[in-house]
């Protein structure tokens, strides 16, 4: 675990909670443009999920004359500036996290923020966080609308002092669980309409080469299916399918990739964990016949390009990101062992150490998910 330097991270949190209210009381004396910042600080999979709401609001009636820019995160900037160049006038990426003890670079957000002069600043994630908060407090808008939010993303000391910020906080219906459900109540109701968007997509290329591919890794190690029964599944798929299979995943995920290699006969699959940029990812999945992950981006990236998929999936987050709702044509099929423990938001009660995978995951077996393959194998 990082150490952090105490002293650092007591000047960014001062930044962090002051500054918005002095912006506050200088955004008196200024009368706001025709600036609109939506802030999206979440992972890959989040800003999936969320990405077709940024063209909803440029091409909406009351902003359409607006310029609209986008707060983001750097892990997914490549993709953001491949696919939604043409919505967004103007894009800021940040790695949130490792700010809360880089206090001039704070400063100097705030200062950008505040001077843009923003009349609208949308904060659409149903789980805040305490930067991503200051971050729409730095702006001093005339409105500034998030989510009433819970306590996964935020403790309750921090988040009495960020609701401030806010102009409005919209409560979360309680039928609305499903993620990209919470984005779309969230700019229904800031657009005042019931007739956005009721699916994700992707622009990317169709060419029917199909193949199959597998992104093995999964982030945090907990989360992801055992390399042996990657090993093991692509060994039935070999026996059945003459179509390629394609290893795909991040550069932290190379190792995981050269182990399963190694105990695969040679040319079962084409490695190409830590060699392909975001978006030659993305248009790999467009093209494949066939993807097959943990619960990660590259499942929700499917989804959106209209390719078949598998989802090896855990109960942290269960029916927030997975399994999708019956009204996505392309939504996943979902391989899960059900357990009383399910929705705990990755807060295990097992307690697993660092080199154990969660029981949740854990349980899943190398036949469940290849009855769950077989029927959808590119023929």
């Amino acid at each position: 675990m990082a150490v952090i330097d105490k002293n650092l991270f007591r000047l960014t949190r001062f930044l962090l909670l002051k500054l918005p209210l002095l912006f506050r009381f200088l955004a008196k004396f200024r009368s706001p443009q025709k600036r609109l910042l939506i802030i999206k600080t979440d992972a890959i999979g989040d800003y999936i999920l969320f990405r077709n709401f940024i063209e909803v609001v440029k091409s909406s009636a009351a902003y359409k004359d607006y310029q609209v820019d986008l707060l983001g995160n750097v892990l997914w900037q490549d993709i953001a500036l491949k696919y939604d160049a043409p919505y967004v006038n103007q894009f800021i990426f940040v790695k949130a996290g490792p700010m809360f003890t880089q206090p001039v670079k704070v400063f100097k957000l705030a200062l950008r923020l505040f001077k843009a002069n923003y009349e609208v600043t949308l904060q659409p994630s149903s789980t805040r966080t305490f930067i991503s908060d200051s971050f729409a407090g730095f702006t001093a808008a005339k409105q500034i609308i998030g989510f009433e939010s819970d306590y996964e993303g935020i403790s309750e000391r921090y988040k009495m002092k960020t609701d401030k910020f806010y102009t409005r906080r919209l409560l979360l219906p309680a039928g609305v669980h499903f993620e990209f459900g919470r984005s779309r109540f969230f700019f229904d109701t800031f657009l005042n309409t019931h007739d956005t968007i009721s699916s994700t997509t992707i622009p990317v290329t169709k060419t029917g080469e199909g193949g199959i591919v597998i992104f093995p890794g999964a982030g945090a190690f907990g989360r992801q299916w055992g390399e042996h029964n990657f090993i093991e599944l692509i060994q039935q798929i070999k026996q059945q399918s003459t179509q390629s299979v394609y290893l795909a995943g991040g550069p932290g995920e190379v190792a995981l990739g050269e182990f399963i290699v190694a105990n695969l006969p040679p040319g079962s699959v084409v490695n190409l964990i830590g060699q392909s940029t975001q978006p030659q990812m993305v248009e790999l999945i467009g093209q494949a016949g066939l993807v097959i992950a943990n619960d990660t981006s590259a499942i929700h990236i499917a989804v959106a390009a209209k390719t078949k998929s598998v989802c090896i999936l855990g109960g942290g987050h269960f029916e927030r990101f997975a399994p999708y709702p019956a009204y996505f044509e392309y939504g996943p099929v979902c391989v899960f062992e059900k357990m009383d423990c399910y929705y705990c938001n990755w807060a295990c009660i097992h307690k697993p150490a660092a080199t154990e995978v969660y029981p949740c995951i854990g349980k899943i077996s190398v036949a469940r998910v290849w009855d769950a393959v077989l029927p959808l194998l590119p023929r």
